[in-house]
């Protein structure tokens, strides 16, 4: 639903085009393959392909288009470590609808597009006190995935789940897994 507004809002403007919506990865690189568009708006809490990957893959259908993710302040820290490529802008999920459109034109136009609500998260985060292990395991248990599934899909034995699992409710000061996911997800740790 939140898609579909989002295209309504943005073909009222009159020197905007939506030339295609997509709820997938796959999809997303076949569009902008097809129809090379000057901006792809994407959510970078897109479930499957993980953004800084499909970010690339869009850059290598589409060379010429720039791709401006609309994300939560967690997701912009959690994103901030790893650099997401050349044409990628980052703006936040609250900004206005003025603020957005002004976005696609400037990064349509070459211009960098950062938030600058985004941007204050990300400098003003906490360190991640999570090893990249820790947040490997939590990411899958945040899924509801149980210790052996977690285990199989790490190649690891279920006690060094556990382990792991254990040394990130300590970093986080939580009493349950859900609890720590919770708190690394609000920090942008996972």
């Amino acid at each position: 639903m939140w898609r579909e507004a989002l295209a309504t809002v943005l073909s009222q403007v009159d020197d905007l085009h939506v030339i295609a919506e997509h709820t997938g990865g796959e999809d997303l690189v076949a569009a902008a393959r097809a129809e090379d568009p000057a901006v792809v708006v994407l959510d970078a809490e897109l479930p499957g392909v993980p953004v800084d990957e499909l970010c690339a893959r869009i850059g290598e259908a589409a060379p010429g288009a720039g791709v401006l993710l609309l994300m939560e302040r967690h997701a912009a820290v959690r994103h901030a470590a790893g650099a997401l490529g050349p044409r990628v802008g980052m703006i936040g999920t609250d900004v206005s609808p003025e603020r957005l459109i002004d976005g696609i034109r400037d990064l349509a136009g070459g211009r960098a597009v950062l938030d600058a609500d985004l941007a204050l998260a990300v400098l003003t985060a906490p360190g991640n006190p999570l090893t990249d292990r820790e947040r490997e395991v939590l990411e899958l248990a945040a899924h509801g995935s149980p210790t052996s599934e977690i285990a199989q899909r790490l190649y690891l034995s279920a006690g060094t789940v556990r382990n792991y699992l254990s040394r990130a409710l300590a970093k986080t000061g939580a009493r349950t897994r859900i609890e720590a996911v919770r708190i690394a997800q609000d920090a942008g740790w996972i």
